[in-house]
């Protein structure tokens, strides 16, 4: 017995993109297991949380641009991963527009700096390459709910490097035997997302209009869009689930399956502030070109490996409200409700 203990090897997960928004819930996640991990987090920012307090998780953090690829190479060699979450990406879909070279250099580039590293060091590591619903680009009604094996026909300078991203990953993977899960990951919600994503805003914009009533105007693009939105608990654990389950080489949505219009969302929040706005359209948050409608079908990774989306549209915007009402600078001068 205590030879096979002796032995034994906690996991080992290789986290890109460490300091963000979906890093955090996936590490709560796998801290929620009650089983030991080891974590190595890699991101060119500091992370703003303290990753070193949980309990479950062996958590070593190192500032490193993926373009360096010598020192990325030494970090994934000595560490030796069984699993590579990559999360590191240039996630704005309006900032592409603005610099596409960043949108290719940012989720391209970096993307293929891991692949041959991994094929360098000849590592039997199974690596997750988070993908996005923006591959799919601009579909009729009649394409609607998206299947994985939908053409994609991305529109926008964003959409476009991730689908080259999931086309490397497909050639890693005939011609090198790469053990690489692909998703297309729909629009995630939930507390903590940064404020330059649409319902974070919306968020914000409307608790701060609950406690200093001194305009009724949301400022908003077009709210006319009707996107797939699914909570970030809900997709932390469908990547813990692919790790686990998902056929290597293949795509699989991550979605609820369910589309909403963003003045929905925002109609909703305001409902539960009960608040009555005005919503102002600011011309410059409009796309050069945009998808008027985005819903996925979660019918594969339901039935291939057991997932269910568990979390409703209401229960991710309540939770959304809550964090900022507790944690922005309102809770500093008001008696805040738990909602």
């Amino acid at each position: 017995m205590s030879e096979r203990k002796n032995n034994y090897r906690s996991k080992r997960y290789l986290i890109t993109g460490f300091s963000g928004f979906v890093s955090r819930n996936f590490i709560e996640y796998l801290n929620s297991k009650n089983e030991d991990f080891e974590i190595l987090g890699i991101d060119i920012r500091i992370p703003d949380f303290e990753y070193e307090f949980y309990n479950n998780l062996k958590i070593n953090f190192q500032k490193t641009d993926l373009r360096e690829r010598e020192k990325l190479c030494k970090l994934v060699y000595d560490f030796q991963p069984d699993y590579i979450l990559h999360l590191a990406s240039y996630s704005s879909v309006a900032g592409s527009w603005e610099n596409p070279a960043n949108s290719f250099q940012n989720n391209l580039n970096i993307f293929l700096n891991l692949l041959e590293v991994v094929k360098t060091i000849r590592s039997m590591c199974r690596i997750i390459l988070v993908g996005s619903s923006e591959e799919y680009g601009d579909v009729k009604i009649s394409d609607l709910p998206l299947v994985e094996e939908k053409i994609p026909n991305p529109s926008s300078p964003f959409g476009i490097a991730r689908l080259s991203q999931e086309m490397l990953a497909k050639l890693y993977v005939e011609v090198h035997g790469l053990d690489i899960i692909l998703t297309r990951s729909f629009n995630h919600i939930g507390a903590g997302q940064g404020e330059n994503f649409a319902v974070a805003s919306f968020t914000k914009q409307l608790v701060e209009l609950k406690f200093h009533s001194n305009g009724d105007f949301v400022i908003a693009g077009d709210v006319s869009i009707v996107r797939d939105f699914i909570d970030v608990r809900d997709v932390v654990r469908a990547y813990y689930l692919l790790f686990q389950e998902g056929r290597k080489g293949e795509i699989y949505n991550v979605c609820s399956g369910y589309g909403i219009s963003l003045q929905n969302i925002i109609n909703i929040m305001s409902d539960i502030l009960n608040l009555n706005i005005t919503i102002k359209e600011d011309i410059s948050l409009r796309r050069p070109k945009d998808n008027s409608v985005i819903i996925g079908s979660n019918k594969k990774i339901k039935s291939e490996i057991g997932w269910e989306n568990e979390i409703s549209l209401e229960d991710s915007l309540s939770n959304m409200i809550n964090y900022y009402l507790h944690n922005s600078e309102i809770s500093a001068s008001n008696k805040l409700p738990t909602l």
